[in-house]
């Protein structure tokens, strides 16, 4: 039988490569961003919104404009696969987050 230490490095190994899938895409998107939708890139901060100091309300902006799948709009596939790429990742990322945490406490 599976130990819970071993399912537990498991599940941890599987959350982490898929933080480390979704922050890549939303590197990506952001650098895509750029191009395909300035005042977006603008309003969520583009250039630093991966540093320290990055405003956390603009980032906030990229959350509900994903959530509420405003890009649907937009006229550029690229861009829009690229959101909906990162729109997935985030809910499972999330998902999994919460599932390791979870079952880190109950062991």
């Amino acid at each position: 039988m599976i130990s819970a230490d071993t399912l537990l490095t498991a599940l941890t190994f599987v959350t982490v490569i898929n933080l480390v899938r979704y922050f890549t895409a939303l590197r990506s998107l952001i650098f895509i961003m750029r191009e395909a939708h300035p005042l977006l890139y603008q309003q969520v901060d583009g250039r630093g919104f991966f540093r320290t100091h990055g405003n956390v309300a603009k980032q906030v902006r990229l959350y509900h404009y994903l959530k509420d799948k405003e890009y649907l709009h937009h006229h550029e596939d690229v861009f829009i696969n690229k959101c909906s790429k990162v729109r997935e990742l985030f809910v499972l990322s999330s998902g999994l987050t919460f599932v390791t945490l979870l079952l880190a406490i109950m062991i």
